[in-house]
């Protein structure tokens, strides 16, 4: 045989073989279909081993030993809020809290404590929201004792230095020049207003004339009333022994004291300002509208909590009701969303939006009204109910992958005083909801008839327009007050 004939059929040989081994490795790599596929069972949440300790000035302190890399990070959760501040001066919470930590302490002025962070690699921040207050810490194990010190000097020392409450206060300035350049945040704002009210202290908002109201002693006196021994749970988990660490923790606070009389911290009540209407922000320069529905919600220690998250599965997320129906089957919007959303202390809202073209609007709302009714109506379907129960359970288990997390969450089980076992207790309730769970739920709680509705858009170019959902309609004025002058 000759060479040409050789090379030629080696080639041939050797195209048969490449052909067979890439068809034999495209059928391996074929995908499974969905139902094919097999996954372990996701592994049952585990409360990492802890101490918790209080001292004798009421202060409690939670510790997490974990060894696996060499950091350590602590969270002070303080019971304060911007909910306790006076109505005349809204933005001192927030204010206190940005300037406990940008204000430096006593000992180290703004600059020197940042750049001691900066050179370790660490941080130190401190915040005020509506409910509570925090201060944090992260650091590597080896600077431990640099940034502890620092952490509690901020906490025991800050020094509200002037010149950084000004550059607060003016950069919340430039947030309310600029709060009405987003559709999405006036829809947010405004809804909370027309649901609570605007004077209740879950939706008013910071003005010029309360933030000028505001002096330095304003903050120092806010944050001697809150920040206190008595009013802090403190959580460090990290890399360290507890022994060393709870005796670290001692030397810092325990001789901590506040002679100022304790102040009342009971939450205000939250009630719903209008049981039903359409509230509308004209906004002619857009060509789509901003809409959010719902009425007043309840709390997470109620007894149908459980059923009323498995509802929002039903009802929420990608294969959900509204998905389907509002978006992929109608057409009818962008994005559309609806969630029981309950607060620990006071009653959150039950929220349903979304965004959709100016002339969609009202078949919109009418669409999710009418899903809502559904639910009320009927039983959910047992797809329905093993898909949203699957979903929530899954999801649960990662919100405890690390030892911060399930710290986090006892600590703020305490703070609003559930039971430790409240994780467990949901995760069974959930698993034991059924069909008629739901519609009982949904029944009780689900009020069609008080649905408030706010629109952000286009008003003259809705067709049809609100008026074709015969409720009554406000004009929701969004124009931004100016400082009274002096």
């Amino acid at each position: 045989m000759s060479r040409k004939i050789l090379s030629w059929f080696g080639l041939a040989l050797f195209t048969v073989l490449l052909s067979f081994t890439v068809r034999s490795n495209a059928i391996a790599d074929t995908p499974k279909h969905y139902t094919e596929l097999k996954f372990e069972p996701l592994p049952e949440i585990e409360l990492p081993d802890y101490d918790r300790y209080e001292l004798d000035n009421g202060m409690v302190v939670y510790l997490v030993e974990d060894r696996d890399l060499p950091l350590v990070s602590g969270t002070a959760i303080i019971r304060t809020g911007s909910r306790f501040e006076p109505a005349n001066k809204v933005g001192l919470a927030e204010l206190t809290g940005v300037v406990m930590r940008s204000g430096g302490t006593e000992k180290h002025p703004a600059a020197e404590l940042n750049t001691i962070l900066e050179q370790k690699a660490a941080s130190i921040e401190t915040s005020i929201g509506d409910s509570f207050g925090s201060a944090s810490f992260n650091t590597l194990t080896e600077d431990l004792e640099t940034v502890f010190p620092l952490f509690t000097k901020v906490l025991l020392q800050p020094a509200f230095a002037p010149d950084q409450l000004a550059i607060a206060k003016n950069q919340q300035q430039g947030s309310i020049a600029r709060r009405n350049d987003d559709p999405g945040a006036i829809a947010d704002r405004e809804f909370n207003k027309v649901l609570y009210g605007k004077t209740s202290p879950y939706a008013r908002t910071i003005e010029y004339d309360t933030l000028n109201n505001i002096s330095r002693q304003d903050a120092i006196d806010f944050y001697q009333t809150y920040v206190r021994p008595e009013n802090i749970i403190l959580g460090i988990v990290g890399d360290f022994a507890s022994d060393q660490m709870i005796e670290q923790v001692q030397n810092a606070f325990g001789n901590w004291q506040v002679d100022i009389p304790l102040a009342t911290l009971q939450p205000p009540a939250a009630t719903q300002a209008y049981n039903q209407g359409i509230f509308a922000v004209d906004r002619p320069q857009q060509t789509q509208s901003n809409i959010l529905l719902g009425h007043i919600g309840g709390r997470f220690d109620s007894p149908d909590y459980p059923a009323l998250s498995v509802l929002n599965g039903v009802l929420n997320g990608f294969g959900g009701r509204l998905f389907n129906q509002v978006r992929s089957r109608q057409g009818l919007a962008y994005s559309v969303y609806g969630s029981w959303s309950p607060s620990f202390d006071y009653d959150g809202m039950f929220i349903a939006g979304g965004q959709t073209q100016t002339n969609s609007t009202v078949p919109f709302i009418q669409s999710v009204t009418n899903e809502i009714k559904k639910l009320r109506q009927e039983l959910v379907t047992e797809q329905e109910l093993a898909n949203a129960k699957e979903s929530i359970l899954n999801s649960f288990v990662f919100n405890f992958q690390n030892p911060s997390q399930t710290l986090s969450r006892l600590m703020r089980y305490e703070y609003f005083d559930y039971p430790e076992d409240f994780i467990f207790a949901y995760q069974d309730r959930v698993q034991d909801t059924t069909r008629e769970d739901i519609l009982a739920a949904a029944q009780e709680h689900l009020k069609p008839e008080q649905l408030v509705t706010l629109v952000v858009g286009n008003l003259q170019a809705m067709n049809p327009p609100l008026s074709n959902l015969e409720q009554e309609i406000s004009l929701v004025d969004v124009s931004i007050p100016q400082p009274a002058k002096s």
